[in-house]
């Protein structure tokens, strides 16, 4: 390292976000106009350069990116030498930079004193100052082979895949029932979190590359997976895990019990001009969001910018700790209290409940009732005598995915569905149909866009080695 005594020399320090009283009346990105290049040089020379860097794990970056090495790069000021080793295993660094919740920072030999190297950071560094330098420019193979594949779903798997497979010279068409690619890249991440023209300039280089982009098409009802496999020598569904999980109890049914995705995809979509104003709005409303994970948290900034007047969100997990005393060492899960943006813009959290029902009046709802639980040996056991009532206006859902959009896997014959809703496979990822691969959430259930973005690229290689034989 250029410092090998930085992390004892230098702090841990993060690039804050805009101000609460300027970001939350605004649909900007939250984090600052300029990315602070000098800031990130600095901070990457507190990496140790571990012998066995756990960041570098499946459970640290599933993509493999060799963080220590562009660590290492970026101290010394070789920026263009770090945005080559990044792009070795990460297609789209900038995803990640701005969205994944840094499993390597967990997994970083100095977060077992709260102070891991700011890795998402730097990674986020490295790719901004590479489009903004002109260094991340289409990468047209030089050799085309007559092989076609056809990509079923635009979001981070299924375009990891295609530029890998259209780079190695294949035929890539990818097919999306949206109108834009992207996924929920595009529709389910909020403005604040991820500007699209972040996603757009990704397309204009693969497309610039040779893959083709077939917009509009639902496979399974406007075009059939048979006609695919007719007419393509490899097929990959990367379709996601977007069947959302539904709260089943008296009153789910009154008006202004939404999912959450149904309402951040409304918000998305008006936000670019794509359609008319969301007919689901926070504004002036008394919000529940029913979830305390990332989707809870882009419910909350969402319902926060709309002008909601109260917001709150119930979550099933115990009440973490605040102070940190009692958190656990990496690979086990953090006990301490996590915060993000949104709720640092104003939500009262209320951890340890359940919902029990909703009630109201004119088919609206009006009340949502709860009570405290705790989870014993996996059950949820109620606590008698806790129960209460919130007034509400709009109950966000914000649970969870059960697996591939509806009818997906019916609608093909022989394709075989598992019981957690996901798409059968083997370990090449190849399906009950021969030729017919899944990656992604589709095979492995809602998880992390470095997790898509990783089984995307195992499933190039995959349908290579297939289309080799």
């Amino acid at each position: 390292m250029s410092e090998p005594t930085g992390f004892l020399k230098i702090p841990r320090e993060k690039t804050p976000y805009r101000p609460i009283q300027e970001r939350a009346h605004d649909w900007q990105y939250i984090g600052p106009k300029k990315v602070p290049y000098e800031k990130s040089a600095r901070q990457a020379g507190r990496c140790m350069d571990c012998g066995v860097p756990f960041c570098q794990s499946d459970f640290g970056c599933p993509v493999h990116n060799v963080i220590p090495e562009w660590n290492d790069m970026v101290s010394r000021g070789h920026w263009h030498e770090a945005l080559h080793s990044l792009h070795a295993t990460n297609n789209f660094p900038e995803f990640t930079g701005f969205l994944c919740p840094a499993p390597c920072e967990n997994a970083c030999v100095l977060n077992r004193e709260q102070s891991p190297v700011t890795i998402r950071e730097i990674e986020l560094a490295i790719i901004e100052r590479g489009f903004g330098s002109g260094w991340v420019s289409p990468r047209v193979p030089a050799v085309l082979r007559p092989e076609r594949v056809a990509i079923v779903g635009s979001g981070p798997a299924g375009l990891a895949a295609a530029q890998q497979l259209r780079r190695r010279g294949f035929q890539v068409s990818v097919f999306d029932k949206a109108k834009h690619p992207g996924g929920l890249l595009r529709y389910g991440i909020p403005d604040f979190k991820m500007a699209k023209s972040v996603v757009d300039r990704r397309i204009q280089q693969m497309e610039a590359e040779g893959v083709e982009f077939v917009m509009g098409v639902t496979i399974g009802k406007d075009r059939s997976l048979e006609d695919l496999r007719r007419d393509y020598d490899a097929v990959l569904l990367a379709v996601g895990a977007e069947a959302p999980r539904d709260l089943v109890t008296p009153g789910r049914e009154l008006g202004g019990v939404h999912l959450a995705m149904d309402y951040l995809c409304q918000q998305n979509r008006a936000h670019s001009g794509e359609s008319s104003p969301p007919t689901i709005s926070a504004k002036g409303k008394r919000v529940v969001v029913i979830g305390g994970g990332d989707t809870g948290s882009d419910c909350i900034g969402t319902a926060r910018r709309q002008g909601a007047k109260s917001i709150h969100e119930l979550s099933l997990s115990a009440v973490p700790d605040v102070k940190g005393a009692s958190d656990s060492l990496w690979p086990l899960p953090s006990k301490n209290l996590k915060v993000s943006h949104a709720h640092e813009e104003g939500c009262e959290r209320i951890f340890g409940v359940i919902t029990t029902g909703f009630s109201g009046q004119d088919g609206k709802v009006q009340q949502l009732h709860a009570i405290q639980c705790e989870l014993r040996d996996g059950q949820v056991v109620h606590k008698p005598g806790t129960e209460f009532t919130l007034d509400v206006d709009l109950v966000l859902l914000a649970i969870g995915f059960v697996g591939v959009p509806e009818g997906f896997a019916s609608s093909t014959p022989g394709l075989v569905q598992r019981p957690n809703g996901t798409l059968a496979g083997d370990s090449n990822g190849m399906t009950t149909l021969p030729g017919v691969f899944v990656a992604g959430d589709a095979r492995r259930g809602a998880s992390l866009i470095v997790w898509a973005i990783a089984e995307g690229r195992q499933a190039a290689v995959a349908i290579e080695r297939y289309l080799q034989k």
